[in-house]
């Protein structure tokens, strides 16, 4: 386990998935990471590699051969190096192996970067193609966020204030989570979306046409908030669990199959091309107001 530390906020990251554990803000003395409750929902915030979503048949294909393949990639179950680290800097390895190949045929170095500045975590992906061709990926984020911050509060008092106003049309999912073709749109023309359990009776909401780059969640009864910047991720996904006191954010590349849509790894929605040789990196930000 790393522990970084600031002015403002103290985080720590554990090595089993470079999985970010805890996001306590100094100020207040708020702890805003759930804290996976295995009888609930067992996670505090995965990083989503070499997939995003569920795969059919719980399989990818890459030149015809298939490659078994859990939801959400392998990577939040592997056990990364730490190679980097100071008080407010870390950085976290998974190198391909014996074991990888198995899933995913392809050489390959995945980090996870933290930096601490200021009131913001910063959690930056980086892919390095070791392999002598393109591959194929996406990486996402999964950041499970209690609320409410305050115990007088309910789930019905917080709401997402979005950069922008937004048309939000989420892309709907099926029973098995892959998406069916259907859209809904729950919001026209506005910057913000009140929330409730309503709104996940039907698991996540996704969106794959936002405008906003950046949310912040809010209260109705107090000014303690948080707030996500993802420039470079073009989906997000929101997610609540029945009554459990947590909302997940979650700024994608990449995202599931859709039903009876077997395609090629390199043909799915939203993946990410490497050409070997190259790096990729991508982030976004956790912030404090």
């Amino acid at each position: 386990m790393i522990h970084l530390e600031n002015e403002f906020l103290k985080v720590s990251v554990r090595n089993q998935g470079a999985e970010l554990t805890s996001f306590y803000n100094n100020t207040t003395g708020i702890e805003h990471l759930w804290q996976a409750d295995p009888s609930v929902w067992g996670w505090y915030s995965p990083n989503l590699f070499p997939v995003v979503g569920g795969c059919l048949n719980n399989q990818i294909v890459v030149d015809g051969m298939p490659f078994k393949m859990e939801r959400h990639g392998f990577a939040r179950n592997s056990t990364f190096k730490v190679i980097d680290c100071t008080d407010t800097h870390a950085v976290f390895e998974l190198n391909d192996s014996v074991e990888t190949h198995v899933n995913y045929p392809y050489k390959f170095t995945f980090q996870v970067i933290y930096d601490l500045l200021d009131n913001e975590l910063k959690i930056t992906y980086k892919v390095i193609n070791r392999d002598n061709k393109t591959i194929y990926f996406s990486v996402g984020a999964h950041p499970a966020f209690r609320i409410p911050f305050d115990k007088n509060d309910s789930l019905e008092d917080y709401y997402l204030e979005f950069e922008r106003d937004e048309v939000l049309e989420k892309h709907l999912l099926s029973v098995n989570g892959f998406f069916n073709g259907m859209t809904e749109i729950i919001r026209n023309e506005s910057n913000t979306l009140l929330l409730s359990r309503e709104l996940f009776k039907n698991d996540a909401l996704v969106f794959k046409n936002l405008l906003s780059r950046e949310l912040c969640l809010k209260s109705l009864n107090h000014s303690k908030s948080i707030y996500l910047k993802f420039p470079q991720f073009n989906y997000l996904g929101i997610w609540a669990k029945d009554d459990v006191p947590f909302i997940c954010l979650e700024p994608w590349l990449g995202c599931a199959d859709t039903e009876g849509k077997s395609e090629e790894l390199k043909n799915k929605e939203a993946i990410q091309v490497l050409a070997a040789g190259q790096v990729f990196e991508a982030d976004y930000r956790i912030g404090v107001l």
